[in-house]
């Protein structure tokens, strides 16, 4: 739900154009503060195929957020819609998937110490809305996520060292898998040619990950820089049929004190070798990296010391894999510390907001940077070639018809994934050069031949001239066919013996689908009647699911059911999982025997009666846990759970390695989603 709208009345073009014949601008490019500033901390962005930007902030680095927050900024009107979030998404991991929804993955539990989420969510920018998928395995804090070449979605990391896949087919998680090594948090990870994908940092040791296996390899490569780059940067450079997409990984910057060397590695060699690259005019940690339409790379941001605005990096370095430099790129107004993003535009401008050295305070002021490229030698604004017309997806080696009225003079034609930055690191950025054939006002281009080259999804068409002048992008889905997915709104729903609900099911369209979508569901408990308002909706529109459990008769309460609905058009087939759990009735709560227990290193148990008292005609089973224990103390239940009502045993036990102390321990009762705690002073003597 929308809570606050705010609209501004000028777009970037309008603001450029107001100021004429830049200095060195055609040299150095343009840097300018735009005249309203980003109502939320910027934390992580995603663009949209629609140019706007999703901002997620969530509490953003404040634990006294009243509420997690998110916003889309339309940066040719100027305006930022905000709105509320159901739950915690500081410190996610986002990308786009394949049908043009962001995937939001993990997020914030607790501060200090900072434990993950296994909640996600997808946004659609059509509905402008937030809808949760089922949960992961495991919680992540700071995880990445990769799209692979099959358009299911790595999940990898985030204070954990495992990942899992998310399949918009199946709308599900697989199960996690053990990496067998201990990764840093939001390791960066580029897909390959081959279709594998490789961690080149921020740890000095590199590995690959073979998606088909689910397994990580050994170390196959060594920095040159010993030390870890934390918070720096690392981009795969582009690919183009000029250089037989050759995959050339560059990683720059990172660590405190900071270092401004570069380094890089060409994957295609039959053993690869990190090489020192050139350096970067200077150091720079929380610094951000973004591609270009000219293949070159803008370094920006960040400081020589963690945190520390008085060392701000504020110089722009842009780096050319042509010939392995940098020049100046101008600098910048602002620090762009820690929770800084950028992000190419589809105007070929680069958006940069965000820093957020100190809880509780950010950086609302954001920038524009207009490379040179978009300049004539007189400083004054270059004429730009045009796009009057492009298909709104192809297929995979597809030949498609531009057009253009510069076609006789248009160089180069790229694609551009479009970015989804955090914590310096733009987890979806790419690009991709075209093969085309010149015609009368016309490009006939051919599409990537395979999705180990460009993962399916959307990406921005660039053209550029013979002067490096690129166009304002066009949106094209890069697709195997047309396809589709379902999701059903909520993923889970919770009611009580007796009580009907329902779920919303969304089909979502992708590559160009268009017919009807028959659904259909199956795993329905005996007792319950599910039915749908319209079994065959037309691709992109929705039908609810109603449940009716008047005849259902669980054998215990909590009880937790899955359903399937499931989708068909013509031969394809898609899936999602519907969850349902029946709580007890009524309500209870929890109390302790004690308030305070004291127990002796190496001597016998303590121990301390919990009873559960119901009320409202609660009879569900209830099972116990506890929080908080000291190191080298154990507690256990008995029994574990009690049904209805009752008490259980705590013993506690300190082995003879505990520390002597006094801890406050959490004894939690769970029932469905009906959780009590009750707390115990704990002396270990």
């Amino acid at each position: 739900m929308l809570v606050r709208k705010r609209h501004f009345c000028f777009s970037f073009m309008i603001v450029f154009a107001a100021v004429s014949a830049f200095p060195q601008a055609n040299v150095q490019g343009q840097w300018s503060t735009l005249p309203y500033t980003m109502p939320i901390n910027p934390v992580h962005a995603a663009l949209l195929n629609n140019g706007q930007v999703l901002v997620i902030a969530g509490t953003g680095n404040n634990p006294l957020a009243q509420k997690p927050g998110a916003a889309v900024w339309d940066p040719q009107t100027g305006n930022i819609a905000t709105q509320s979030i159901g739950w915690d998404m500081f410190c996610n991991g986002m990308v786009v998937l394949p049908d043009g929804r962001p995937l939001i993955d993990g997020g914030t539990l607790q501060y200090n110490p900072f434990l993950g989420l296994a909640k996600a969510a997808v946004f659609d920018p059509v509905a402008d809305q937030f809808t949760d998928l089922t949960s992961m395995a495991n919680g992540r804090w700071y995880p990445t996520v990769t799209v692979l070449p099959d358009g299911t979605v790595l999940a990898f990391s985030g204070l954990t060292s495992t990942g899992e896949t998310f399949s918009p087919p199946t709308w599900s998680w697989s199960s996690a898998d053990p990496a067998g090594w201990t990764p840093p948090l939001y390791p960066r990870l580029h897909v390959l040619p081959n279709g594998n994908v490789f961690y080149s940092a921020p740890g000095y040791q590199s590995r690959y990950y073979y998606p088909a296996t689910h397994t990580w390899s050994g170390i196959v490569a060594t920095t040159n820089y010993a030390a870890v780059r934390r918070y720096g940067s690392s981009v795969l450079l582009p690919l183009t049929p000029a250089n037989n997409y050759k995959p050339i990984i560059m990683i720059l910057g990172g660590n405190s004190p900071a270092t401004a060397t570069t380094e890089l590695i060409d994957l295609s060699a039959a053993t690869p070798t990190w090489q020192w690259g050139p350096s970067m005019s200077q150091a720079r940690i929380e610094m951000n990296a973004v591609i270009l339409p000219s293949g070159k790379v803008l370094a920006l941001g960040g400081s020589a010391s963690d945190e520390k605005a008085s060392t701000a990096s504020y110089n722009a370095d842009l780096y050319d894999p042509t010939t392995n430099t940098f020049s100046s790129a101008g600098r910048n107004a602002y620090p762009r510390l820690y929770h800084s993003v950028a992000m190419v535009l589809p105007d070929a401008t680069v958006w940069v907001a965000g820093s957020n050295p100190q809880g509780g305070t950010y950086q609302p002021h954001m920038e524009v940077y207009q490379p040179a490229y978009l300049f004539d030698s007189s400083g004054n604004l270059a004429v730009r070639p045009t796009i009057t017309s492009a298909p709104s997806f192809v297929k995979y080696s597809q030949a498609f018809t531009v057009e253009t009225p510069d076609a006789a003079d248009i160089a180069s034609a790229v694609f551009i994934r479009p970015g989804a930055v955090t914590h310096a690191f733009d987890m979806d950025q790419r690009l991709v050069g075209l093969a085309y054939t010149t015609g009368s006002g016309t490009l006939l281009v051919t599409a990537p031949p395979n999705s180990n080259l460009a993962p399916p999804g959307y990406y921005m068409l660039f053209l550029l001239n013979s002067s490096g002048v690129p166009s304002v992008a066009t949106f094209i889905q890069l697709t195997a066919g047309p396809d589709f997915s379902v999701t059903p709104s909520p993923p889970r729903q919770v009611i009580v013996p007796g009580q009907n609900t329902s779920y919303s099911i969304q089909t979502v369209p992708s590559g160009g689908e268009s017919g009807t979508i028959n659904l259909s569901v199956s795993g329905v408990p005996t007792g319950i009647n599910a039915s749908f308002t319209n079994n065959s909706p037309l691709a992109g529109a929705s039908s609810i699911l109603n449940i009716n459990t008047a005849n259902l008769n669980p054998p215990s309460l909590p009880q937790s059911y899955t359903m399937t609905v499931t989708g068909t058009a013509g031969t394809l087939t898609r899936t999602a999982p519907l969850k349902l759990l029946v709580n007890s009735p009524g309500d209870f709560s929890i109390a302790a025997s004690a308030g305070a227990i004291t127990i002796t290193r190496g001597g016998p148990s303590g121990q301390v009666t919990v009873t559960l008292t119901p009320a409202e005609g609660f009879v569900g089973v209830t099972t116990f846990s506890l929080n908080g224990l000291p190191a080298h103390v154990t507690g256990k239940f008995n029994p574990l759970s009690v049904t209805a009502s009752g008490s259980t045993t705590l013993s506690l036990t300190a082995q003879t390695s505990a520390i002597a102390g006094t801890h406050t321990i959490t004894v939690a009762g769970t029932s469905g989603t009906l959780v009590h705690t009750t707390t115990l002073s704990l002396t270990v003597q």
